[in-house]
């Protein structure tokens, strides 16, 4: 029960890594906040934290909506005193080479992926800052830190991510408020699934993929959320401003 008596709201929780970490969190004893744009899989999420005898509240919400923001934070404070993690996990994926991407598709990743951390973490900041304590954990991306071939929007958000974080904590160690970087490789979400259902050689696909990592597989949702899981705990209570790798090898090696 490494959170217990925690309250920990995830966005992005019905489906993928968001899900997985929104189902650990509460497993670990955290009463979780389960948000997400999408209201059917987030009640999915939900269901299935309370069949295993876990406490969660469903809002729906638009991270890039601030009024929808807004919202979401005040049934949360309805709800429960205190945000003690805020898992920054909504995002959307970008393909294609700068020059070929519409100006409508970079803003949308932008918004996604970069504004929705800015608008949930402004409103729940305060919060934390009140209560001086909170984790936040925002998701970037092992891309932050390596070149990959079609990936320019996407890489572009998820280093904005990155330097983000180290911003904010510079800004909110004062405050005993922790800010620290997911960094995971290539996991097997339905993001990743939705790319390979749109390449003419799925196997050739995945072949690929999978040799970037040294690992030689992809990563599962439940990888990042074990990582999630320390960064949200008390364990990681020195880990400030930090990237943390969970990409299979793909930064820090490169296979023969």
């Amino acid at each position: 029960m490494r959170l217990k008596n925690k309250v920990a709201l995830v966005t992005g929780a019905g489906s993928g890594i968001g899900k997985e970490t929104a189902l650990l969190f509460a497993k670990e004893g955290a009463e979780v906040i389960v948000a997400d744009i999408n209201e059917d899989i987030g009640r999915e999420t939900l269901q299935e934290i309370h069949e295993n005898n876990g406490k969660a509240l469903f809002v729906e919400v638009d991270v890039t909506n601030e009024v929808s923001v807004a919202k979401m934070v005040e049934a949360i404070r309805n709800h429960c005193k205190t945000i003690d993690v805020l898992f920054n996990n909504a995002g959307i994926s970008g393909v294609g080479q700068l020059h070929s991407i519409e100006l409508e598709t970079w803003k949308k990743v932008f918004d996604v992926n970069v504004t929705g951390v800015f608008l949930v973490s402004k409103a729940i900041l305060p919060l934390m800052m009140k209560q001086n304590s909170g984790s936040i954990i925002n998701m970037s991306s092992c891309i932050a830190e390596i070149g990959l071939a079609n990936r320019a929007s996407y890489a572009a958000s998820k280093g904005a991510i990155l330097s983000l974080t180290k911003s904010m904590q510079v800004d909110y160690a004062p405050y005993n408020i922790r800010v620290n970087a997911l960094m995971p490789g290539t996991i097997y979400t339905p993001f990743v699934e939705d790319y390979l259902s749109r390449e003419p050689n799925r196997d050739a696909a995945i072949a690929k993929i999978k040799e970037r990592q040294l690992s030689g597989d992809l990563g599962k949702p439940i990888d990042v959320a074990y990582a999630a899981l320390y960064l949200a705990s008390d364990e990681s209570k020195f880990m400030m401003g930090t990237p943390f790798m969970i990409d299979g090898g793909v930064v820090n090696g490169k296979s023969s």
